[in-house]
């Protein structure tokens, strides 16, 4: 056992004696010690409930001969981080995450682990922290929260933050917007809808390294407690076994991943996630295979912010295994997963038992996948839309370029009035390295959907947006302004042209004109000098690699 590097011969008599110190007894050291790796935090809602979780798991670790050691990571907040300067600390939190978990399993010479994440970055941060340390591993999410519910219809965060912008358009009262905001979010979880957390905790059961249920099971309902302990059961079953964290993530499983969420029309910021993993375990897997997998996937799940369902009401038609049900001809079946199982027998007798909230390939939505990667001469390493999530009339738009450096600049703007019907928010340097952080920006596309100009108005960025991001929001352009990309050289009033059937973004420069503008911009000089975002500023890739940290 790795963990004999701390237990075992007359020279680790003073770590037998530390470990005494924790209440370890001396029958202990015989058996596997197990890192239980919990996000809880008290400032994430996603994650206060999350030291229940963790004492089930120990007890199914205890269960099977293990000894847990718990041990904690940082979590962001992204609602609460949204739209101030907290925003440019979430992505780059993914990495100090991974970074974090790697510190503690080496230094303490951990035989395997079970990871306890529940939102955004802290599911792929410790995805890859799984693949780079490859020891036995198994996930346990924290679940969605319930949808709140006002005057007699469910509501979720998405409807607040659109709420300001039905406010500032004279929609709402303020007193209208206050009671929505005290009913949206009725306890713990990870915000009710499609969003990127429940995205991630859902594709991880698709990469085989979740337990069935996990991305789906309420937050609040006694099924997680008991698929916590079946999590702490299961993992000593792989160390049983030997099957480790690169014998599940594979080219394949991350294939499995991308077609799970085309069907749901997840997240954007799931092909920044699952490209960071794929790099983190080595696997080669470019922008261009995910349109491929788009193109040959169905669109089956209208679930909030695109529509009118929440992830309970995934949960209770069948969840994952149900959506995996219906695209099993799509599907690489011989994976391996956590459960010691290939992901055809995980799925073997699944039922869908509600076909309007999870649609058969017959009756999809759409006979394409929720996500879309567009090219072009504004972005030629790609760009990012959850195209389940545009309105029609705006799959293809040409208009005149709104052109901001922040996405403050751009919000005052909105709020403002000064956005006009056909117009295309430009917002740069807001990417990994000019941010920094990548930002998502959830406010702005709020504000315009809510002021009710996202069938009219489109945004493009080199940040991110929001899982619960709706309208023509295209992000991730790469390469981003701070690395000379094109969109540094975009001017007021340039025609802008998208089709994202056709998956082209561009811009209407010839490719002189284009040359000569980058030539003259100034050389970027990062906005922040000194701390951690400093180093991460320096070290981050590009966003059409996952914005992993430069080897």
């Amino acid at each position: 056992m790795k963990s004999d590097a701390i237990k075992k011969g007359v020279e680790r008599a003073p770590h037998r004696s530390l470990l005494y110190a924790l209440g370890c007894a001396p029958e202990d050291l015989g058996k596997p010690f197990i890192g239980v790796v919990n996000s809880f935090t008290e400032v994430v809602p996603g994650h206060m409930h999350l030291r229940a979780i963790a004492e089930a798991v120990k007890e199914g670790v205890r269960s099977e001969g293990g000894v847990p050691f718990e041990f904690n990571t940082i979590a962001v907040c992204d609602g609460i981080a949204m739209n101030h300067a907290g925003m440019k600390y979430s992505l780059p939190s993914r990495e100090l995450i991974a970074d974090s978990i790697e510190i503690m399993a080496e230094a303490h010479a951990f035989d395997a682990l079970v990871f306890i994440p529940n939102c955004d970055k802290i599911i792929p941060g410790m995805l890859m922290a799984a693949v780079r340390l490859n020891v036995p591993a198994i996930f346990v999410s924290g679940g969605p929260m319930l949808a709140g519910h006002l005057n007699g219809k469910k509501v979720d965060l998405n409807n607040v933050f659109e709420g300001v912008g039905a406010y500032a358009g004279g929609k709402m009262t303020e007193a209208e917007l206050s009671l929505l905001e005290q009913s949206a979010c009725p306890g713990c979880g990870s915000c009710a809808g499609m969003f990127t957390a429940n995205t991630m905790n859902c594709l991880t059961e698709a990469l085989g390294m979740g337990m069935p249920g996990n991305g789906t099971i309420p937050a609040v309902d006694s099924r997680r407690r008991g698929l916590a302990r079946k999590g702490g059961q299961q993992v000593m079953k792989l160390l049983k076994d030997d099957i480790r964290p690169r014998d599940i993530i594979t080219a394949e499983s991350i294939f499995n991943a991308f077609t799970v969420d085309m069907a749901l029309g997840g997240s954007s910021n799931s092909v920044l996630h699952l490209m960071a993993i794929a790099s983190e375990a080595g696997i080669a897997f470019n922008l261009a295979t995910v349109n491929e997998i788009s193109l040959h996937t169905p669109y089956l799940c209208s679930l909030r912010p695109t529509g009118p369902n929440h992830i309970e009401d995934l949960d209770m038609a069948g969840g994952v295994p149900a959506v995996m049900g219906e695209l099993k001809g799509l599907l690489k079946l011989k994976t391996r997963t956590i459960t010691g199982r290939t992901m055809g027998e995980n799925i073997a007798g699944v039922k869908n038992l509600n076909g309007e909230v999870i649609r058969s390939v017959k009756n999809a939505h759409s006979a394409t996948g929720g996500l879309a990667v567009l090219f072009g001469n504004l972005a030629p390493e790609g760009a990012v839309v959850k195209k389940a999530a545009v309105a029609p009339e705006m799959l293809v738009h040409r208009g005149p370029a709104r052109v901001f450096d922040s996405e403050e600049e751009a919000t005052k703007a909105i709020m403002g009035k000064k956005i006009k019907p056909g117009d295309v928010l430009v917002i740069r340097y807001e990417g990994p390295k000019g941010g920094p952080g990548m930002r998502e920006m959830l406010t702005p596309t709020s504000l315009i959907t809510g002021i009710g100009l996202e069938k009219e108005v489109a945004l493009i960025t080199d940040g991110r947006f929001s899982g619960a991001t709706r309208g023509a929001s295209i992000g991730h352009v790469s390469p981003e302004a701070a690395s000379r990309g094109p969109i540094a050289a975009v001017k007021e009033g340039d025609i802008i042209s998208i089709n994202i059937p056709e998956h082209k973004l561009d811009v209407e420069l010839s490719d002189k004109e284009m040359a000569d503008r980058l030539k003259k911009l100034p050389e970027f000089q990062p906005k922040i000098k000194t701390g951690y975002l400093r180093r991460y500023t320096e070290k981050v890739s590009s966003a059409s690699t996952g914005a992993v940290f430069t080897r």
